[in-house]
């Protein structure tokens, strides 16, 4: 689905099909010459008190090169210099800036989206991503030709470097994250990569820190990368642990700013388990800021039972990272993620790092002397089924003829047992979500598919 006039910025930055607008050569140079505009405006002195700096990073996908190198072409024009490090996590990428003291960052990715898919977000120079109004900046001069007048000319063009150090650097950073002097000596980790941007980084670290690692999904080709592998199917990281018996499952998606588990029995530990056995350990040794687990409106609500239950509270915001990490800025918190496995440990990181949470849960382990299913058992989850749909257009929920009513009948019917109904389009991709909870998974059931048999038979694909 194409979008609307003057918008290509989504949820996670401006993501669709590769080489088909808005995720085109020509509009990445437009988006390049754009960011370079706004972000050189931003910080009128260069932070790094020379020629003001992005740093563009990627993931594996092939379009890759043809997005960075269209980037890189606008943002020179731009008179402002262009540092590449290659494949690294998004939250790599995010790192590397701050680090290297540019003035912005670029990673292209889709993240767990097929090969492709490619989109393109944007980092300020502190490693966190950019307010909406900042975006609304740069989407405004790709479309009304205000800067097309602006050509440096002579030596004021800039240049690219590469930085050839950046795996290293981002390697240690997420080293620094798990406690000196603690290793994972006799920890047998299986680690799927899914041929996406961790491939290097994940078994590196974790080797570095004295594990056996089994890797999976490190050899990326460009069309492989979350192909029946890493966090979109956990299932083949849980067979893998059984296979080898190892002691955790650690799978990643594209970018690595998501992260799934599996215990040592072969059991998926999602975003929600993780949270659970995060927040709870916080709050016993009193580091979580606030008391105050920030999650969103996707998750279980046995997490909100659990931590209030141990003397903490939950936030929810709406879908998406984004929203996670206003929220914990805005308030001061240090720890939120989703159910997907986006883990923001605010401490550590400024985005979600797949690479980091999974460090932190073999501390806990560490720290517990306990087993991965064992920690797991802090919490009990409320049955939940979650539903999607390819759609073939994002019609108003609102407008779709008997679903407002399906809807809110079931509504009704969940929140008398204290259960819910949470109905959304995807901020990134042509589908429908529906997330039912409640106590009896016969009639989630029944909802789901009287909901869902509705939409099918107006909007779903055939």
């Amino acid at each position: 689905m194409a979008p609307t006039a003057n918008k290509i910025f989504g949820t996670d930055g401006v993501r669709g099909r590769a080489n088909v607008e808005p995720v085109t050569a020509e509009t990445a140079l437009k988006l390049g010459r754009a960011a370079a505009h706004v972000f050189r405006d931003l910080n009128p002195e260069s932070r790094s008190r020379q020629r003001h700096q992005i740093v563009i990073g990627k993931d594996t996908r092939l379009s890759g090169y043809m997005l960075e190198n269209a980037l890189s072409s606008g943002i020179l024009s731009m008179g402002v210099d262009v540092l590449f490090i290659g494949p690294l996590p998004t939250p790599g990428v995010a790192r590397i800036t701050n680090s290297l003291r540019a003035d912005a960052g670029i990673v292209v990715t889709a993240s767990h989206n097929p090969y492709d898919d490619n989109g393109i977000k944007f980092f300020n120079h502190d490693g966190y991503k950019l307010a909406d109004p900042i975006e609304e900046q740069i989407e405004n001069l790709v479309f009304s030709g205000e800067i097309d007048d602006v050509r440096p000319t002579a030596d004021a063009i800039g240049k690219a470097v590469r930085i050839d150090d950046a795996l290293g650097r981002y390697i240690e950073y997420a080293k620094r994250s798990f406690p000196r002097g603690q290793t994972l000596e006799g920890v047998t980790i299986v680690v799927d990569c899914g041929h996406g941007a961790a491939y290097k980084a994940t078994p590196c670290t974790l080797r570095e820190l004295g594990a056996k690692v089994i890797a999976y999904g490190n050899d990326p080709d460009g069309t492989n990368i979350n192909a029946g592998c890493g966090s979109m199917h956990p299932e083949q990281m849980c067979h893998w642990v059984q296979e080898h018996n190892a002691d955790i499952g650690i799978a990643h998606d594209g970018d690595a700013d998501r992260v799934l588990l599996c215990d040592e029995t072969g059991t998926l530990i999602d975003g929600d388990d993780i949270m659970a056995i995060a927040a709870l350990e916080m709050l016993a040794e009193g580091s979580l800021a606030n008391n105050t687990l920030v999650t969103t409106v996707m998750s279980n609500a046995g997490l909100d039972a659990a931590v209030e239950a141990s003397g903490g509270r939950t936030v929810r915001t709406p879908v998406g990272d984004k929203h996670v990490i206003d929220a914990m800025l805005q308030h001061g918190y240090n720890f939120g993620g989703e159910q997907s496995g986006h883990l923001i440990f605010g401490d550590h990181a400024s985005t979600g790092d797949g690479l980091v949470a999974a460090l932190q849960i073999l501390r806990i382990m560490a720290a517990k002397q306990q087993p991965l299913s064992k920690l797991a058992q802090c919490w009990t989850r409320f049955p939940q089924k979650l539903t999607n749909l390819h759609v073939t257009e994002k019609k108003p929920i609102e407008e779709l003829e008997g679903v407002p009513t399906l809807v809110d009948k079931a509504e009704s019917a969940l929140q008398a047992e204290g259960g819910r109904v949470l109905l959304r389009y995807s901020g990134t991709e042509p589908k429908i979500r529906l997330l039912l909870e409640g106590k009896d998974t016969a009639t989630l059931d029944t909802w789901s598919n009287k909901i869902m048999s509705a939409i099918q038979a107006q909007i779903g694909e055939a």
